[in-house]
Parts: C-alpha cells; structure tokens; sequence
C-alpha cells in the first residue's frame, strides 16, 4: 500500500530515481535543440544522444529491480512501474526524432519544429519540478496539480502548433520528399508532447489516491 505521508529513505529511492529520468529528459531536450538547429550536423551528436537513452535505460532497470525486491512501496506498484516506463518512453521518443533528423537529411527546421521542441522543453522542467516535490506529495499537492494543469497547457498549445504546421507544410512545400520528412518529424515532436502530458495525468491519478 502507498504512504502519503513523509517518506523513508528507502522509499524515497523511487522519487529519486524517476527524477533521474526526468534529468535525462532535459538532457535529451538540449540535444534535440542541436539537432533543429543545425539537421546537416547531426549525425555528429548521435552518440550523446546514445548516452542519455542508456542512461535512462539503466535509472529505470533500477526501479525496476527496487520494485521486484520491495515489500512496502510509496506508491502502487503499478503507479511506479508506468511512471518509469513512460518516463523512459519520452527520452526514446526525443531520440526517435533526432535520428529521423540525421538519417534524412534535412534542411532548415520550420519554426514550427522549433516551436514544439520549446513545448517538449518547457513539460520536462515542469515533470522535472513535479518528481522533485512527489516525496512531499501531501503538503506539495496544489503545487503539483498546477503543474500537470500547465503540462496540459502546453499539450494544447503544441496541438495548434502541429496543426497550423501540418496547413503550411502541405500548402507551401513543393518538394514532396521533404515535405515527407518533416511530416514524421513533426509527428515525432506532437507525440512526445502527447506522453509529457500522459505522464501528468499519471501523477494526477496518484495524487487522487494518496494526498
């Protein structure tokens, strides 16, 4: 059963460690950063970008060996081994971009790109924030929830970016090809805005259950 209360030490490994993903999530931000700014570059940053996902591959591998060790867990089992998951899912959806970015050779990043790249940036540190205050999740509660409400904001706004992107790409670009590309790109940067904010409803759900 979960503990909404302050936590011990061994309990608040969990917090710990999924906030290390989410420092892997702004890691990887920067690089995606690099990549739009120069695509041509790319291929150059690729085995950074290999280094935060392993990383984050080996912050959730530990939660995943807390959790098959624990009697008493802060949170629901299930709660935990999601959060971690999706958390780790959105450092492989930034580096599914970046490699689209270095295997098509692309030209100069649209503003819209940019744009949601800025989004994805802006849900991390708000993610980032939320990890650092769930071990205090009673007395951080309405601090938390404006978080995932500003996450959710965020999703929202990249909706319109996508869209409004998607109307300019099909009415201003000749090149079938790049238009191609771009397309899945873009699709790549809308669904790892799309995860950001599902982890927010994750945290939402515990809040619900425990504060």
């Amino acid at each position: 059963m979960g503990l909404p209360f302050k936590l011990k030490s061994k309990e608040e490994k969990y917090c710990r460690h999924l906030r290390e993903n989410t420092k892997e999530i702004k890691n990887a931000t920067a690089i995606l950063f690099e990549a739009l700014d120069n695509p041509l570059a790319v291929a150059d940053i690729m085995s950074r970008m290999d280094a935060v996902e392993e990383q984050a591959d080996k912050v959730t591998g530990r939660i995943m060996a807390l959790l098959e060790k624990a009697f008493v867990t802060p949170f629901d089992r299930e709660d935990i081994y999601t959060l971690a998951q999706k958390l780790d899912d959105i450092v492989d959806h930034i580096k599914e971009t970046v490699e689209c970015l270095a295997l098509y050779n692309v030209g100069p990043a649209p503003a819209g790109a940019m744009e949601l790249a800025v989004l994805i940036a802006k849900a991390g540190r708000q993610l980032d924030k939320a990890m650092g205050q769930l071990p205090k999740l009673k007395s951080q509660r309405d601090k938390i929830e404006a978080r995932c409400k500003r996450i959710a904001g965020l999703e929202e706004q990249g909706d319109k970016i996508y869209r409004q992107e998607m109307v300019r790409l099909f009415g201003q670009v000749k090149d079938p090809i790049e238009l191609i590309k771009w397309k899945e790109i873009l699709l790549h940067l809308e669904d790892t805005l799309d995860l950001c904010e599902k982890v927010s409803k994750l945290i939402q759900g515990i809040i619900l259950k425990y504060a």
